[in-house]
């Protein structure tokens, strides 16, 4: 098989053997089924925007802007706020409304501030499918502050009226009826995912879909995603050893709730009583414990694939200690863009090393004019006037040397985002969402067919972790991009 391109990697946190996994599970929407945003979105937002509408609130003149705001940005609903933080959860960029905060005045915000999501104040865009919310939400505050909306109303009550009003389009089913009427229009079929499963399948793992998808929309966007490429006269049915939907993720992990075997295509549902789920059927409700009783299987024995941070790698790795994967389409993108903007970036690093090697100098030099003009410590005795003039004119190229850097930085900060910059990382640091999926996710991922690029029975072994100390351990840097190694005695003993 051929060498895949990276852009089409899985990438490992921690290690994974595939051979040692007996059954996969995958999520549907933007995981099996994955919708061009902009015109999901699109949508979506027309909807709320309809709805708002229909209580007489003054924004017949709003249009979806997709580029306002990416997934893995914060919410602060005390302050109107959209922010992106780091791994620490220190903010790094904010917009009020549609419009950037200026450094000194994010400072005054967020200098004491540390974004805690475990707070309620803080909403996580943990999903593509908050991109419509989030970016009414931003047009909002601005009318909100311009005197437009009701007075009584402040920017947390404003965030729960736009998810209410979405969450009404949802329930009423408008959406999800359009996208089952023109599935070409909203979906991004690829052709090489079935048979990526088809080989996970062949190979002996078990296939399990879990959504939370409803039957009556869940059957036919499966049709039409796996029928037509799958072999013979064989459908996403057969494809599947065990179907669950409406499976009420998150509580699916934790909460015993019931099971409902669907019994018809029109979704007539029959309760099931007691044993294990039967094989080849399509489930209602039910939940993690039960489908682990009816496979024999347990923690990591079982792969679990989705889409959401949250809902589908957290929970069911704290609960269950499911082995899990993250499915984030932004990534090619994000790495294309990195290609594209690698010679810059050499030229960027260049500088910045030439930078901190004159802020060097420039300190030493400092702390020696301090030591002369207050006559202590050892020192080189020269005059204070002669090193006063050698900083002057290292300070001269500093300047000139940042006048060469801002032009660079400024691009690499708005690689793949004018507004926001790339998903993974803030600055030369990890994002939030970075940190979310370094933490939950045992490996990631851009699309669901990456996993026929590397075959069903792949070992994944996870990078050695870097450390800020690791340049000074080699002084050719073999030492930070050594792979690490786990030893496996099963795969030892597989191999003889």
């Amino acid at each position: 098989m051929e060498a895949p391109d990276d852009l089409r990697g899985l990438f490992c946190n921690r290690t994974l053997n595939l051979r040692g996994i007996k059954a996969i599970g995958y999520d549907m929407d933007y995981t099996l089924v994955h919708y061009h945003m902009r015109e999901w979105e699109q949508r979506a937002y027309s909807f709320i925007k309809e709805g708002l509408l229909a209580k007489g609130w003054p924004i017949d003149h709003l249009t979806f802007d997709p580029d306002l705001v990416i997934r893995g940005l914060v919410i602060d609903t005390d302050h109107g706020n959209v922010v992106k933080a780091n791994r620490f959860g220190y903010v790094k960029r904010t917009f009020h409304g549609t419009e950037p905060l200026g450094y000194r005045e994010q400072k005054n915000v967020y200098q004491r501030t540390l974004v805690d999501l475990s707070e309620d104040r803080w909403e996580f865009l943990n999903t593509l499918f908050a991109i419509s919310s989030a970016c009414m939400y931003m047009q909002l505050v601005d009318l909100l502050d311009e005197g437009k909306l009701s007075t009584s109303m402040g920017y947390h009550d404003l965030y729960e009226e736009v998810r209410q009003t979405l969450d009404e389009a949802h329930m009423e089913g408008r959406l999800k009826q359009e996208i089952i009427s023109e599935p070409e229009r909203f979906v991004d079929l690829d052709p090489e995912m079935p048979l990526a499963l088809l080989d996970q399948k062949r190979a002996g793992k078990k296939l399990l879909l879990i959504t939370n998808s409803e039957w009556d929309y869940a059957r036919p966007m499966l049709e039409y995603v796996f029928n037509d490429v799958l072999p013979g006269d064989m459908t996403w049915r057969d494809l599947f050893d065990l179907s669950i939907v409406g499976a009420r993720k998150p509580d699916f992990f934790s909460v015993r709730m019931p099971a409902f075997r669907v019994v018809n295509d029109d979704g007539m549902l029959r309760e099931h009583k007691s044993g294990p789920l039967q094989e080849d059927c399509v489930y209602v409700g039910g939940n993690a414990p039960l489908v682990e009783e009816s496979l024999g299987l347990r923690g990591e024995e079982i792969l679990y694939i989705g889409d959401h941070l949250f809902v589908d790698v957290n929970v069911s790795k704290k609960v269950l200690r499911w082995r899990t994967a993250l499915v984030v389409r932004e990534l090619e993108e994000e790495i294309e863009a990195y290609r594209q903007f690698a010679d810059q970036q050499e030229e960027l690093s260049r500088l910045m090393r030439q930078k901190e090697e004159l802020e060097a100098d420039y300190s030493s030099l400092r702390l020696q004019l301090q030591r002369s003009q207050d006559d202590y410590g050892p020192r080189d005795h020269r005059s204070p006037s002669v090193i006063e003039n050698e900083m002057n004119h290292l300070r001269d190229d500093l300047v000139a040397l940042d006048e060469k850097i801002a032009p660079l930085a400024k691009a690499s900060s708005r690689l793949v985002n004018e507004n926001w910059g790339p998903l993974l990382r803030t600055g030369k640091d990890k994002s939030m969402f970075a940190r979310q999926v370094e933490r939950y996710a045992d490996v990631y991922t851009g699309r669901v067919s990456n996993f026929l690029h590397h075959t069903p029975f792949i070992y994944l072994r996870s990078h050695r972790g870097s450390l800020p100390h690791d340049d000074a351990a080699s002084e050719d840097g073999a030492y930070t991009t050594t792979s690490g190694y786990e030893w496996d005695e099963a795969t030892a003993k597989e191999r003889g």
